[in-house]
């Protein structure tokens, strides 16, 4: 049994600051917790429109705190985020979202991440192994 509190991993390895566009990801669950999905608190503030493009990954959040919108970048169709929300991105839909106000949303990945994973140029977590083509960005040892 595991009792992990926010508190717990503040300030240490499992939270990530993302430098492009600000947010805030705490990973309370990673690969190394074996699980076999990773779970985080993702703090979205208000500003840039966030690009997200998860090419090695599923992803769930589930909207807790703040209003905001999700744009599907294939359809181009819009969805509004708001507490009590969850969106579901089941085929590493390339999308963007935007926070018309402070946004929190717990998120859950399969497969797990595997630690300090930030955004590439393109959206996506770099895979264990591989490189950014634009950015030269990898991660090495399964971490980055």
């Amino acid at each position: 049994m595991k009792v992990v509190r926010l508190v717990d991993i503040q300030n240490t390895e499992r939270e990530v600051s993302c430098p492009k566009g600000g947010f805030t990801s705490f990973r309370f669950l990673l690969e190394r917790d074996l699980m076999g999905f990773s779970l985080h608190r993702t703090e979205i503030p208000v500003g840039d429109t966030q690009h997200w493009h998860y090419k090695n990954h599923l992803e769930a959040c589930y909207c807790i705190e703040g209003k905001g919108e999700l744009r599907n970048l294939a359809t181009h169709e819009p969805y509004f985020i708001e507490p009590d929300t969850l969106y579901v991105l089941d085929k590493h839909d390339d999308h963007k979202f935007t926070a018309f106000e402070p946004v929190v949303l717990l998120s859950i990945f399969n497969p797990p991440v595997v630690g300090t994973e930030v955004h590439l140029c393109d959206g996506s977590y770099v895979a264990p192994g591989e490189v950014c083509a634009d950015c030269d960005h990898r991660t090495e040892n399964n971490h980055e």
